[in-house]
């Protein structure tokens, strides 16, 4: 790679045309190896050295990759298993519909905060929502914004590739950034609700054709059962930095990784299910549904390659600093952006960290905060077109894509809490 630098608009050049491309629906992983290529052959690379560049971005997602790969086995048997709709029926049944909202997205929150990948745990709850709504005459719009806000809410504290992303992207243990986020995320669950109840009586309302005849209780189960992968997976990531707030060495000292807690707990929940003979087809599951995710990231890998490898970074430090704004909401900011360009919270987290990282640090952020800040900024935005989570939403609750922008605003709101109460107690008073 030589002493080269890639002008900034060159990495810019090559981000838009990768962002250009998956709007265009051309597969994003190749979208995004494009726009890195265009981009440092136009900051005047050579061949061999777009490939360095190219392979060094993607080494550096290796072991956030492998990591995910890990909460797949988790996700698999918490989906496959009935665990997950379980959690979100008791939850549901036990608040009753006068608390209808607060109990869907409290319901998809803790579903999604166990490991289930946010659109899957949206997919798994709509059910729920549309027989609440129908009995309730809440609107369709009020409902998702529950679930999404929930969703949104329980994802900046899960095991999931988008929390994975923000502590390899600092050199942070996974429980540390899961731990960090809990106050934004009670913040974002209080608004999700709040935005919901403000909203019911709008939009289209859930009729007879929406209801799915096919939910019924055959894959319930126990809520004690249910509840052991996950709780167990949580205590075992937790023990560290619990041992380290309350000095005690023996946990402080106790050693864990999401790369092999995640597996090991998912097997004893199986077991302790009933399940273990489909621990093999719950893992090839959990596979399958994340392989999309880990392609992507080391497509963006790529595209952080390019970024880290420009002087964009430095030239937009010295715009905040020209306009006097605080260095701090650097992290927000390339967070929000990253989630707008490419509509997918674990993608944009590996696109800001690995661009905006060595920046964002460089403005006296403290690890910790940056990675809470960038990973809030990344929900503020991220449910748009250009990403799957729009469509799967839209269809899990037989939306129009028209009836389905209408809800991106008041997502943003449950994302923008979150950001901003990051932001103030990690930014500032905590920093």
């Amino acid at each position: 790679m030589g002493s080269i630098t890639i002008p900034w608009f060159s990495a810019i050049f090559g981000l838009l045309l990768a962002i250009f491309l998956i709007l265009k629906k051309f597969n994003p992983v190749y979208s995004l190896f494009i726009g890195a290529i265009v981009g440092c052959l136009l900051g005047g690379m050579s061949f061999a050295q777009t490939v360095n560049v190219m392979i060094s971005g993607t080494q550096s997602i290796i072991g956030t990759a492998i990591r995910v790969l890990a909460a797949g086995m988790l996700a698999g048997v918490m989906m496959e298993s009935g665990a997950a709709e379980s959690i979100a029926h008791a939850i549901v049944t036990k608040m009753g519909n006068k608390q209808a909202l607060l109990s869907l997205a409290l319901s998809t929150m803790i579903i999604t905060a166990v490991g289930v990948f946010i659109p899957v745990a949206v997919l798994i709850v709509a059910p729920i929502a549309l027989s609440v709504g129908k009995q309730t005459g809440i609107s369709k719009l009020s409902l998702l914004v529950a679930l999404s806000g929930g969703g949104k809410a329980g994802n900046i504290i899960s095991p999931n590739p988008n929390t994975i992303a923000a502590a390899n992207g600092f050199h942070l243990e996974l429980s540390h950034v899961m731990l960090a986020g809990f106050i934004p995320a009670l913040f974002g669950l209080a608004t999700a609700v709040i935005v919901a109840s403000l909203v019911k009586n709008k939009g289209e309302f859930v009729n007879s054709k929406d209801i799915d005849e096919e939910v019924t209780e055959k894959h319930i189960i126990s809520l004690k059962k249910a509840l052991i992968a996950p709780v167990l997976s949580i205590i075992l990531l937790l023990m560290n930095p619990i041992g380290s707030i309350l000095h005690i060495e023996v946990l402080a000292n106790f050693k864990v990784d999401a790369m092999y807690i995640l597996p090991f707990a998912s097997v004893i929940g199986a077991i302790a299910m009933g399940q273990g003979k489909k621990i093999g087809s719950y893992a090839k599951l959990g596979l399958a549904k994340v392989t999309d995710t880990v392609l992507i990231l080391i497509g963006a890998g790529a595209i952080a390659g390019l970024i880290s490898s420009s002087d964009l970074s430095k030239e937009i430090v010295n715009l905040i600093n020209m306009a006097g704004i605080s260095g701090t909401f650097l992290a927000p900011i390339s967070g929000i952006l990253m989630g707008l360009a490419v509509g997918s919270t674990s993608t944009a987290v590996i696109l800001a960290t690995g661009s905006f990282g060595n920046a964002i640090l460089g403005t006296g952020t403290s690890a910790i905060g940056a990675a809470v800040m960038v990973h809030t900024g990344a929900t503020v935005i991220d449910s748009v077109p250009q990403g799957n989570y729009f469509h799967i939403t839209a269809q899990s609750m037989h939306m129009s894509i028209k009836d389905r922008m209408k809800v991106i605003p008041y997502e943003a709101c449950v994302g923008g809490v979150m950001t901003i109460v990051a932001t103030i107690l990690y930014g500032f008073i905590l920093n």
